[in-house]
């Protein structure tokens, strides 16, 4: 049988869910203090990152029974594996948890992922194919949830910023009520200026 999941795994992903989300902001990757609304968000990420240890755990356990040793066909198999199943579920998962804890429904957050989701997908393959790679052919497996939670310590950050991110079309600001009183005042006075008479 498998082994349980030891607390390193999940108190690693606590821990950097909280880091990473109280780094972001939605208006970008900017250093912001903290605040109710930093607090809360971290305390979503922390569920999610609750969540997501135990599930890492076991299934980084599957792909090594069923893909044994360390040949680089066999960590390319891995890696695809990993891309084609793992990542877009994950990512599913991390975009409903965050939009139920944030009072929107399944179905919403369901939409938003399918909206987002080549923008997240491409961005997951710049990234993790390289960092699994060193995953599976240099890492104990003991050491394989703690080595993705160091990583996952800037992708979390992306996926906050992502998931936060306004991509409503930005209005032009309103005209001052002073500036068209004034605009108003002069078309006033111009209009009531005498005009000239040709003889």
């Amino acid at each position: 049988m498998p082994p349980r999941p030891r607390p390193l795994d999940t108190t690693s992903s606590f821990t950097m869910s909280m880091i990473s989300s109280g780094m972001r902001s939605p208006s970008g990757f900017r250093v912001i203090r903290v605040s109710s609304i930093v607090v809360s968000s971290a305390g979503r990420m922390f569920a999610v990152g609750c969540s997501m240890g135990p599930v890492l755990h076991y299934w980084y356990g599957w792909l090594d029974r069923v893909y044994v040793g360390k040949a680089i066909k066999t960590v390319a198999k891995k890696v695809l594996v990993d891309q084609l199943v793992a990542s877009p579920t994950l990512g599913l998962w991390y975009f409903l948890g965050m939009g139920v804890m944030e009072g929107h429904t399944l179905s919403d957050g369901l939409e938003e992922f399918k909206d987002k989701f080549w923008e997240f997908y491409k961005a997951d393959w710049c990234v993790w194919p390289a960092a699994q790679m060193i995953n599976f052919y240099f890492l104990s497996p003991k050491y394989r949830v703690v080595y993705v939670n160091t990583i996952t310590l800037g992708w979390d950050t992306y996926l906050s910023y992502l998931k936060h991110r306004d991509d409503r079309p930005q209005q032009a600001d309103p005209v001052p009520d002073c500036v068209t009183a004034d605009q108003t005042a002069l078309q006033t006075v111009g209009s009531t200026e005498p005009r000239e008479h040709k003889v």
